[in-house]
């Protein structure tokens, strides 16, 4: 595709190799952009780059979010690659499949939370830090995949909960401190049917998303949210991403997050307290 907003765009995106992040990958690369994807299993990164109509666009690095010397040499690839880094999108992340804080024991919130935090969050952080200085000399952008789970309750558990709160928090920070050079702003995702793995330290790491929703029946009743007959594939949800991206196109928007969760916000009443059971 030619003369998408994108064009002549680089972006590197942590977590690309599946889900919400190779769906923005495809899709920057539909909108003219050479795009660097990040994630642990080289193998499957490769497969996204192979399986493109325009293989040359994509460049793959296999490292992990939490290592800030490989997210270093993800940069430094990009621009040597690509001559430059118009794009960070801070995507990788583990959600902890709502296990609430009356099923965690101590040991089980200790190392699950450090985990959570450290790709969740941490990972956000560090790709930021990497990123920065390339992202200034094109008056670049940031945009992060926040959740529903960044404004309300129940989108997981008490510890995705409050690193996507956290990631919230983060995104406007360094929408301040990076401006006016580079914006920084987000995406609030809703449910989606992706291979969103949980964290190693809850045995949930072989656990995909994916899974949950092929257990749902046919007659099964629709989500409670207002467009409960949206899409949960992620490409329809990359269209925010794009837009964010574009500098042409919301040159004047830092420190705001777009939510695309099917109305979340204006839903009704449902339950009115999740400890009954207690």
């Amino acid at each position: 595709m030619s003369g998408g907003w994108l064009e002549g765009y680089s972006a590197l995106i942590t977590g690309g190799g599946s889900g919400i992040g190779r769906a923005v990958a495809e899709r920057f690369v539909a909108e003219g952009a050479s795009v660097t994807i990040i994630g642990r299993d080289k193998a499957r990164l490769d497969e996204v780059a192979e399986a493109s109509r325009t293989p040359g666009r994509f460049h793959t690095v296999a490292a992990d979010v939490r290592d800030s010397e490989a997210l270093h040499a993800a940069v430094a690839a990009t621009v040597e690659r690509f001559g430059k880094l118009d794009t960070l999108v801070a995507n990788a992340g583990v959600w902890d499949y709502q296990r609430q804080l009356t099923r965690l024991s101590a040991q089980e919130l200790d190392t699950a939370f450090d985990e959570i935090f450290s790709i969740n969050v941490k990972g956000y952080a560090l790709a930021a830090q990497a990123a920065w200085p390339e992202l200034v000399k094109t008056r670049g952008s940031i945009v992060m995949t926040l959740s529903n789970a960044s404004f309300y309750v129940n989108g997981g558990g008490p510890l995705y909960t409050a690193s996507k709160h956290a990631c919230l928090g983060l995104m406007k920070e360094l929408a301040y401190e990076l401006a006016p050079k580079v914006r920084v702003n987000g995406v609030a995702c809703g449910g989606m049917n992706t291979d969103l793995r949980g964290p190693q330290a809850l045995d949930l790491n072989e656990r995909s998303l994916s899974a949950s929703f092929a257990k749902k029946s046919p007659g099964a009743p629709p989500p409670p949210i207002p467009l409960h007959d949206s899409s949960t594939d992620p490409r329809d949800f990359t269209g925010s991403y794009v837009l964010l991206a574009a500098r042409e196109q919301s040159g004047p928007i830092t420190g705001q997050a777009i939510s695309v969760d099917g109305g979340i916000g204006v839903r009704g009443f449902a339950t009115a307290a999740g400890g009954d059971h207690l």
